[in-house]
């Protein structure tokens, strides 16, 4: 799903076909529908003044598209209030680039206005703005924060180049020249929903390291949700709430809070959603203070199906992947993996199996990850890898 290479083969032709419309001739579609997420995972290091005269352009992917377009913005980590002075959305030019189309820069508002406060600890969604987003497409999402304020809040391994810069406000620019720095995090933004859209609602991948796309490659959007939404062709947006390092019990600091705690604003509160595939676990076995009884495990997942399908989602269980070959692997320490995937592959709390385990093990010893799907640490696959994952999940489940 990437631009580079991949398939960015759009012309200037189609390119404006897809800016063509205009708020006044915007046909409102049937419901909101999440098209890209990224789950804020904590505050930036040493950011506790703010990013004061700062405009940051995030640059997202989209799943599905549509004729209306919102986003979401988290102050979900900050201590104090975060002024926008200005937000943004528009077309990505090309790959990796801060600049925009030409026409397909809208300003968005909130409530009406322009500017809004978040105050501290909340999440805030713009208005409609009109706009024909495309499917597997890039989108610029800008900021400009004009005044100090407390830790800024954001989703810190984006596996793609985003932008900044430090020198006022540069929001609405279609130009990139004034983005000359550069980050591999998201700040600020965390969803961008579609309206007038075909598709029938969204899937979320609640996860860790693996759902987030550690060895993906930059810019290459071949995380395996984003090869899920491939297969999936604009049947269902595909919302990515993986957190490098995340785990299911406790809360991990720069790695976010426990996955139950963060499951009613991750996932419960996406756009349009109707299934969640919950693939995590790993990160409590791994990490220390290391989890060792996988029943405590096996509960917090239960905890997580159970609120799911109290608000009418489907969920789906996500086998733990090989891990043999990784720095101090012992078959004691493999047990409790061995566990929860058991009790995944049996157990009447979720509505279906994504058995990522055997997509992605080695035949001949089957603890491993299969070598051509091994990005070499023996943890996270490489994106052949991401593939298989991707083709492991049931559509019809969905």
């Amino acid at each position: 799903m990437a631009f580079s290479g991949k398939r960015f083969l759009v012309t200037t032709a189609v390119l404006a076909l897809l800016v063509s419309g205009s708020p006044a001739t915007a046909a409102p579609g049937p419901g909101w529908v999440g098209t890209w997420a990224a789950a804020p995972s904590s505050a930036v290091p040493g950011s506790d003044q703010g990013y004061a005269n700062h405009s940051m352009r995030n640059i997202v992917h989209t799943s599905i598209g549509g004729s209306q377009a919102r986003v979401r913005l988290s102050n979900a980590f900050g201590t104090a209030p975060v002024l926008f002075g200005r937000v943004t959305l528009a077309l990505a030019a090309g790959p990796d680039t801060p600049a925009a189309v030409p026409g397909s820069m809208r300003v968005l508002t909130f409530g009406g206005a322009t500017s809004v406060t978040a105050p501290a600890g909340a999440d805030l969604v713009s208005d409609p703005v009109a706009l024909t987003v495309p499917a597997d497409g890039d989108l610029l999402v800008t900021t400009f924060t004009p005044e100090p304020s407390g830790p800024v809040t954001h989703h810190s391994m984006a596996m793609q180049h985003s932008y900044f810069s430090r020198d006022g406000d540069h929001a609405a620019a279609e130009s990139g020249a004034a983005f000359t720095e550069q980050t591999g995090s998201w700040h600020y933004v965390s969803a961008v929903d579609v309206r007038g859209t075909a598709a029938r609602g969204s899937v979320v991948a609640l996860g860790d390291s693996i759902t987030d796309g550690w060895n993906a490659g930059m810019n290459t959007n071949l995380r395996w949700p984003d090869q899920l939404a491939d297969r999936l062709n604009s049947r269902f947006g595909v919302l990515n709430a993986g957190i490098s390092g995340n785990r299911v019990l406790l809360d991990g600091g720069p790695l976010g809070v426990n996955a139950q705690s963060r499951l009613d604003r991750d996932v419960l509160a996406a756009a349009g959603v109707r299934t969640v595939i919950v693939f995590q676990g790993i990160n409590d076995i791994l990490q220390e203070p290391r989890q060792r009884d996988a029943r405590k495990i096996i509960e917090g997942l239960k905890q997580i199906a159970q609120r799911a399908n109290a608000r009418g989602l489907r969920v789906l269980g996500g086998t733990i992947a090989p891990i043999k070959g990784i720095w101090g692997f012992t078959e004691e320490l493999d047990a409790p993996r061995q566990e929860v995937n058991r009790f995944l592959r049996n157990n009447p709390y979720f509505d279906g199996l994504v058995d990522f385990d055997a997509a992605l093990r080695d035949g001949p010893d089957p603890l491993r990850m299969a070598p051509a799907y091994d990005s070499g640490d023996h943890l996270h696959p490489n994106a052949a890898g991401f593939r298989a994952m991707a083709a492991a999940v049931p559509l019809s489940a969905l």
